[in-house]
């Protein structure tokens, strides 16, 4: 097969028929800067859980089948140039945004960090080397997509999120938020790319509380860690100065926890065992 390019987590190659093989590894990155370090397992969540999602929701995908425990084929399809984000709980770079004033909450809305949402807001980004929120308005400006695509985006977002919410509370989860990717396929907008632990957050509910850092069972685990020890702010700091930040080294403990933690999610939602 024919290399095509390597991403943060995924390698992906050309296969036949207008396919596409995802290659899902163990590398980790946050705040866009990558680890030198592995997380064991990662990949095989990751692998295991795009199956799952795919076959579980009632939306056309492009899923073909998985063929190893790190790999699975999919349909080429040409991508739209958003990321759909969903998210139904007052966390993450929602709350920052909302402090600097460069987004207004509805009325009524509990700004406590980590308070539910009264609904489920979209909130889409720009698909870049550093993610963007972009508005409806803007979106179509720019023709990253049409008016009509938006609203179907913004409508089927918050339905998949809705109905992986209410598996994830099955499996004594809170999924706090969600981020989905789309195409076009056969003249149809369909679902791409992949869904697991580090496209959602993932709280256990018997941990839950208003107010606080929750704990994750995703890839914030991470970002918590670098946040707690500046790291993000000296990752601002170099790129404003020009620089390509340094990735520290992950603390084995935060491997290991990590590792533990995305197998955990994996097998209490999907109710398999991950070997």
């Amino acid at each position: 097969m024919k290399f095509l390019s390597s991403g943060k987590v995924k390698d992906l190659y050309a296969a036949d028929e207008g396919q596409i093989l995802f290659r899902f590894s163990d590398r980790v990155s946050a705040f866009d800067v990558k680890f030198k370090q592995d997380i064991p397992h990662k990949g095989e969540v990751l692998c295991k859980s795009a199956e799952f999602w795919f076959d579980k929701l009632d939306v056309p995908n492009h899923f073909v089948r998985r063929i190893s425990d790190t790999e699975i084929l999919v349909k080429k399809m040409r991508m739209l140039p958003i990321e759909c984000v969903v998210r139904g709980y007052f966390y993450g770079s929602l709350v920052s945004r909302w402090k600097n004033g460069t987004v207004t909450m509805s009325k009524g809305t509990d700004t406590t960090l980590a308070a539910k949402l009264p609904e489920p807001i979209f909130d889409p980004t720009t698909k870049s080397e550093h993610d963007v929120p972009i508005t409806k308005v803007k979106a179509i400006e720019q023709s990253l997509v049409t008016e009509k695509q938006y609203l179907w985006l913004e409508k089927s977002s918050i339905e998949i999120y809705k109905e992986m919410v209410k598996v994830a509370d099955t499996a004594g989860f809170i999924l706090a938020d969600l981020k989905l990717e789309f195409g076009v396929l056969d003249e149809q907008i369909t679902l791409g790319d992949s869904i697991g632990p580090d496209e959602y957050r993932l709280w256990p509910k018997d941990s839950f509380e208003p107010g606080k850092i929750q704990e994750a069972y995703d890839k914030q685990l991470l970002r918590d860690w670098l946040v707690s020890h500046d790291y993000q702010k000296q990752f601002i700091d170099q790129r404003s100065a020009g620089l390509e930040p340094a990735a520290p080294d992950i603390p084995p403990d935060i491997i290991s926890m990590m590792t533990q933690r995305y197998i955990t999610a994996y097998e209490r939602l999907t109710g398999h065992s991950l070997s």
